[in-house]
């Protein structure tokens, strides 16, 4: 099974979204952009998001397993994938990449 790379790119923040429809919470995500990961196959990498994992690990389990070329050339690197975890408010992008 192959090691993936996974690197936080970019964090959103939609205050008026939050504001319209949020309910107040006090602790939302600790990720910072730059920080990076490693997992084995379908591990969650110790220290990362759960919800973010929900999104990424079938992408993660799929290129651990050497799959690649996700949507037919949707990626320069067809071992890599952009993708963003599921929260509306403040979205967090990934770069995913198999370590060669």
């Amino acid at each position: 099974m192959k090691k993936i790379k996974i690197t936080v790119i970019r964090k959103a923040r939609y205050d008026d979204l939050i504001a319209k429809y949020e309910n107040p919470i006090e602790h939302a995500c600790d990720l910072e952009e730059g920080q990076v990961f490693y997992c084995e196959g379908w591990q969650k990498p110790k220290g990362f998001c759960d919800s973010a994992w929900e999104t990424l690990s079938p992408f993660v389990m799929t290129l651990a397993h050497g799959g690649e070329n996700f949507y037919d050339g949707w990626m320069k690197d067809p071992k890599s994938a952009m993708l963003s975890c599921n929260d509306g408010f403040r979205p967090v992008s990934f770069y995913i990449e198999v370590c060669d």
